[in-house]
């Protein structure tokens, strides 16, 4: 690490997001549309935060009032681009909310959302190598170059050229190195060069890298490092999105699996982007994970199940074809079956729902079973209303709890029961008709239908 970072020098950030996203074919904006439940623009707003930075600058246009509201709950700063003019253009627009600023200013793109801490670490200590670079460009070496700019650079890193292509000649087109648009700029360097950008090109813009060939004119030189396609890959369109989405997917799988969690089909299993797995874990195929999920050691999640907002304990079990929605919390050996749903509902220690079972606004003690087809009736169509299971108790197959009712520890509800008050512990409750049998009254009634048939 070098001097400057063990100094703290301040950093701050400035992400374009003013662009309109026409190929979205969206009423939401680009940059908010989410890669592993979480807005793009906000993926990189976690990066930027990870790198202690003091600013981050949001520059908005088309759709503002979207972005806006997106990062106002983090503090982060908005300004707006009101004519589309380019780069250098959006990226000058940030200069009032920068001013007093001293410090590395980080150039970022909304809709590349995959980039790192780490890189954006890397392109800052490059900054203050030894050389002392006016600029410096995060570049790569996609498998088709296509109509990206092109980085032209010596064996040392230095950038001798850079062009965009529509303004690139045959021979600079050849040139596999190209640029991300993201680059590390010391602020009282930025904006004075950013005065000095004009469009006299093919696109009439200005170009945020003519900055590098400006400092060049000045007798200084900028430097090129280098990251994967992956890490820089841009959202512009919904097939884009599902590419970007995969890329994070793969990573994250492949981390999940190198942390010690067992994934029997891989490419099957969707992360979010704050799922947290412990040791042993194993997740069966077709396994989907929403926001918020944290699973403790050796917990087992069967096929088919749907994970969000929810924390399950360890040697916990879980489907096939389960639901745990957003504050369902499994104890320690519980286990939720195939067809179970769970919505801000406890479930105790080595607690059992097997089959075909809602636990709604529910807290079930350790050690109960939850019999085949119960249902905790948590709504009136006004309010929502609580059901508690005590320890050691037993519900009966397809019983109703209709809530708000208590059932005592150790009690055993028959099946299919409707409870509508509470029952104390160790107690048997039975709420159903007295069985009445009427002995050949069925074979009777075949063969009066069978006359009336024929």
């Amino acid at each position: 690490m070098t001097d400057h970072l063990r100094a703290g020098c301040p950093i701050a950030a400035i992400i374009l997001a003013a662009g309109k996203g026409t190929r979205m074919k969206s009423d939401l904006h680009k940059v908010l549309h989410p890669v592993a439940g979480r807005p793009m623009l906000l993926h990189l707003a976690a990066a930027v935060a990870a790198l202690g930075a003091e600013h981050t600058v949001v520059v908005t246009g088309a759709g503002r009032e979207q972005v806006e509201a997106a990062v106002a709950p983090l503090g982060i700063a908005t300004v707006l681009q009101a004519e589309q003019l380019g780069t250098a253009h959006a990226v000058a627009q940030a200069q009032a909310a920068l001013a007093g600023f001293v410090g590395d200013v980080l150039i970022l793109y909304g809709d590349v959302p995959l980039v790192t801490t780490a890189t954006m670490r890397r392109m800052i200590e490059r900054l203050h190598g030894g050389d002392a670079p006016a600029a410096v460009v995060l570049g790569f070496r996609p498998a088709d170059p296509g109509a990206y700019g092109r980085v032209i650079a010596g064996p040392d890193g230095k950038i001798e050229r850079m062009v965009e292509y529509k303004d690139a000649s045959d021979a600079e087109r050849a040139v596999p190195l190209c640029n991300s648009g993201l680059m590390a700029v010391r602020s009282e360097d930025l904006f004075a060069l950013l005065e000095r950008v004009g469009n006299d090109n093919a696109a009439g813009e200005y170009y945020l890298p003519d900055i590098v060939m400006l400092a060049a004119s000045d007798g200084r030189r900028s430097a090129v490092i280098e990251t994967g396609a992956d890490e820089v890959a841009g959202v512009n369109s919904r097939g884009e999105l599902a590419v970007v989405e995969a890329s994070w997917q793969a990573v994250r799988r492949g981390q999940a699996m190198a942390d010690g969690a067992t994934l029997i089909a891989p490419d099957t299993v969707w992360f979010a982007h704050d799922t947290v797995l412990g040791r042993d874990v194993t997740i069966a195929p077709n396994v989907v994970f929403g926001p918020g999920v944290r699973v403790a050691d050796g917990a087992t999640i069967h096929a088919f199940s749907h994970i969000e907002g929810a924390t399950i304990g360890e040697r916990a079990e879980v489907g096939p074809y389960a639901r745990l929605r957003p504050g369902a919390v499994l104890g320690t050996q519980s286990k939720v079956g195939n067809f179970v749903e769970m919505k801000k509902a406890v479930l105790g220690d080595g607690a059992k729902a097997s089959h075909l079972t809602y636990l709604g606004d529910t807290e079930v003690g350790a050690g109960a079973n939850i019999g085949a087809g119960t249902i905790t009736c948590n709504y009136d169509g006004f309010f929502k209303y609580r059901t508690v299971i005590g320890a050691g108790a037993f519900v009966g197959s397809n019983s109703a709890l209709v809530a708000p009712v208590t059932i005592g520890a150790g009690a055993i509800v028959g099946a299919g029961s409707v409870v509508t008050a509470d029952v104390e512990a160790d107690a048997l409750v039975l709420v159903r008709p007295p069985q009445d049998a009427k002995p050949g009254w069925a074979k009777r009634f075949r063969e009066r239908m069978m006359a009336k048939k024929s």
